[in-house]
Protein backbone atom coordinates (compact mmCIF):
# COMPACT_ATOMS: atom_id res chain seq x y z
CA UNK A 1 0.00 0.00 0.00
CA UNK A 2 2.46 2.36 0.78
CA UNK A 3 4.49 2.24 -2.35
CA UNK A 4 1.01 2.69 -4.30
CA UNK A 5 0.76 6.21 -2.54
CA UNK A 6 3.96 7.24 -2.78
CA UNK A 7 4.25 6.26 -6.37
CA UNK A 8 1.11 8.22 -6.98
CA UNK A 9 2.55 11.30 -5.31
CA UNK A 10 5.25 10.85 -7.36
CA UNK A 11 3.03 10.65 -11.07
CA UNK A 12 1.46 13.93 -9.82
CA UNK A 13 4.09 16.96 -9.00
CA UNK A 14 2.89 20.48 -8.63
CA UNK A 15 4.45 22.63 -11.34
CA UNK A 16 2.92 25.75 -10.29
CA UNK A 17 -0.04 27.80 -8.74
CA UNK A 18 -2.85 30.09 -9.51
CA UNK A 19 -3.35 31.77 -5.63
CA UNK A 20 -4.64 34.65 -6.88
CA UNK A 21 -7.36 33.24 -8.24
CA UNK A 22 -8.43 31.97 -5.16
CA UNK A 23 -8.39 34.94 -3.61
CA UNK A 24 -10.51 36.76 -6.13
CA UNK A 25 -13.28 34.11 -7.03
CA UNK A 26 -15.39 31.43 -5.06
CA UNK A 27 -14.60 28.35 -6.89
CA UNK A 28 -18.10 26.21 -8.13
CA UNK A 29 -16.39 23.30 -10.28
CA UNK A 30 -13.03 21.80 -11.41
CA UNK A 31 -12.13 19.68 -14.24
CA UNK A 32 -8.74 18.85 -15.41
CA UNK A 33 -7.72 19.48 -18.67
CA UNK A 34 -4.57 18.70 -20.67
CA UNK A 35 -3.02 21.36 -22.33
CA UNK A 36 -1.13 21.76 -26.56
CA UNK A 37 2.07 22.53 -26.28
CA UNK A 38 5.40 23.13 -28.19
CA UNK A 39 8.72 21.64 -27.79
CA UNK A 40 10.11 24.43 -26.19
CA UNK A 41 6.91 24.70 -24.22
CA UNK A 42 7.40 21.88 -22.09
CA UNK A 43 11.03 22.05 -21.13
CA UNK A 44 10.43 25.87 -20.18
CA UNK A 45 7.39 24.27 -17.92
CA UNK A 46 10.31 21.67 -17.06
CA UNK A 47 12.49 24.24 -15.38
CA UNK A 48 9.51 25.73 -14.05
CA UNK A 49 9.35 28.98 -16.09
CA UNK A 50 5.52 29.47 -16.58
CA UNK A 51 3.10 32.06 -14.89
CA UNK A 52 -0.61 31.55 -14.18
CA UNK A 53 -1.50 34.89 -12.87
CA UNK A 54 -4.21 37.07 -14.99
CA UNK A 55 -4.76 33.87 -17.07
CA UNK A 56 -8.51 32.60 -17.57
CA UNK A 57 -9.78 30.06 -20.45
CA UNK A 58 -12.64 31.00 -22.96
CA UNK A 59 -14.71 28.54 -25.00
CA UNK A 60 -15.12 29.56 -28.45
CA UNK A 61 -16.20 27.52 -31.69
CA UNK A 62 -16.62 24.11 -29.59
CA UNK A 63 -13.19 24.40 -27.88
CA UNK A 64 -11.42 25.78 -24.61
CA UNK A 65 -7.98 28.15 -25.18
CA UNK A 66 -5.59 28.95 -22.43
CA UNK A 67 -5.33 32.36 -22.40
CA UNK A 68 -2.68 34.75 -20.89
CA UNK A 69 -0.61 32.29 -19.42
CA UNK A 70 3.22 32.81 -19.31
CA UNK A 71 5.21 30.30 -20.18
CA UNK A 72 9.25 31.77 -20.39
CA UNK A 73 11.48 30.73 -23.70
CA UNK A 74 13.42 27.45 -22.98
CA UNK A 75 17.18 28.70 -21.94
CA UNK A 76 18.81 26.04 -24.06
CA UNK A 77 16.78 27.05 -27.04
CA UNK A 78 18.49 26.86 -30.70
CA UNK A 79 16.23 28.72 -33.68
CA UNK A 80 12.94 27.46 -32.44
CA UNK A 81 11.22 29.53 -29.85
CA UNK A 82 7.43 30.06 -28.86
CA UNK A 83 5.63 33.20 -28.19
CA UNK A 84 5.25 33.99 -24.37
CA UNK A 85 1.41 34.37 -24.28
CA UNK A 86 0.23 32.50 -27.08
CA UNK A 87 -3.30 31.11 -26.91
CA UNK A 88 -3.49 27.68 -25.92
CA UNK A 89 -5.74 24.68 -26.51
CA UNK A 90 -7.11 22.57 -23.51
CA UNK A 91 -7.92 19.63 -24.25
CA UNK A 92 -10.92 17.99 -22.82
CA UNK A 93 -14.16 15.69 -23.91
CA UNK A 94 -16.87 17.16 -26.12
CA UNK A 95 -19.48 16.18 -23.28
CA UNK A 96 -17.03 18.33 -20.79
CA UNK A 97 -16.30 21.28 -23.24
CA UNK A 98 -20.31 21.34 -24.26
CA UNK A 99 -20.96 21.40 -19.70
CA UNK A 100 -18.60 23.94 -19.71
CA UNK A 101 -20.34 26.53 -22.82
CA UNK A 102 -23.50 25.98 -20.82
CA UNK A 103 -21.92 26.97 -17.55
CA UNK A 104 -20.07 30.05 -18.62
CA UNK A 105 -22.91 31.70 -20.71
CA UNK A 106 -24.43 32.04 -17.30
CA UNK A 107 -24.13 35.38 -15.71
CA UNK A 108 -20.70 36.06 -14.34
CA UNK A 109 -19.36 33.11 -14.68
CA UNK A 110 -15.68 32.49 -15.89
CA UNK A 111 -12.93 29.82 -16.03
CA UNK A 112 -10.03 30.24 -14.33
CA UNK A 113 -6.80 28.37 -14.10
CA UNK A 114 -5.93 26.96 -10.69
CA UNK A 115 -2.75 25.05 -10.77
CA UNK A 116 -0.41 23.32 -13.77
CA UNK A 117 0.97 19.78 -12.66
CA UNK A 118 2.33 17.05 -14.11
CA UNK A 119 0.58 13.52 -14.04
CA UNK A 120 2.04 10.52 -15.68
CA UNK A 121 4.50 12.53 -17.61
CA UNK A 122 2.28 14.85 -19.09
CA UNK A 123 1.16 18.40 -18.23
CA UNK A 124 -2.37 18.79 -16.63
CA UNK A 125 -4.16 22.15 -16.06
CA UNK A 126 -7.29 22.25 -13.07
CA UNK A 127 -9.63 24.82 -14.39
CA UNK A 128 -12.15 26.26 -12.10
CA UNK A 129 -15.69 27.14 -12.88
CA UNK A 130 -15.74 30.45 -10.79
CA UNK A 131 -17.70 33.09 -9.90
CA UNK A 132 -16.32 36.91 -8.72
CA UNK A 133 -15.82 37.64 -5.21
CA UNK A 134 -16.73 41.22 -4.40
CA UNK A 135 -14.72 43.85 -1.94
CA UNK A 136 -16.46 42.37 1.17
CA UNK A 137 -16.16 39.12 0.58
CA UNK A 138 -12.57 39.39 -0.26
CA UNK A 139 -11.96 40.84 3.26
CA UNK A 140 -14.12 38.04 5.15
CA UNK A 141 -11.90 35.79 3.33
CA UNK A 142 -8.81 37.41 5.39
CA UNK A 143 -10.41 37.95 8.63
CA UNK A 144 -11.61 34.02 8.91
CA UNK A 145 -7.61 33.08 7.55
CA UNK A 146 -5.90 35.95 10.72
CA UNK A 147 -8.51 34.24 12.96
CA UNK A 148 -7.66 30.57 11.70
CA UNK A 149 -3.46 31.85 12.33
CA UNK A 150 -4.53 33.18 15.86
CA UNK A 151 -6.87 29.93 16.66
CA UNK A 152 -3.63 27.90 15.70
CA UNK A 153 -0.77 30.16 17.64
CA UNK A 154 -3.25 30.00 20.89
CA UNK A 155 -3.40 26.07 20.79
CA UNK A 156 0.64 25.75 19.97
CA UNK A 157 1.20 27.42 22.56
CA UNK A 158 -1.36 25.93 25.17
CA UNK A 159 0.41 22.36 24.04
CA UNK A 160 4.04 24.10 25.04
Amino acid sequence: MATDKSAREHAQRLITENRKARHEYHVLDTWEAGIALLGTEIKSIREGRVNLRDSYARAQDGEVWLMNVHISPYSHRGYADHDERRQRKLLLHRTEIRKLIGKVQEKGLTLVPLDMHFKNGRVKVTLALAKGKQLHDKRETLRRRQIDRETQAAVKARQR
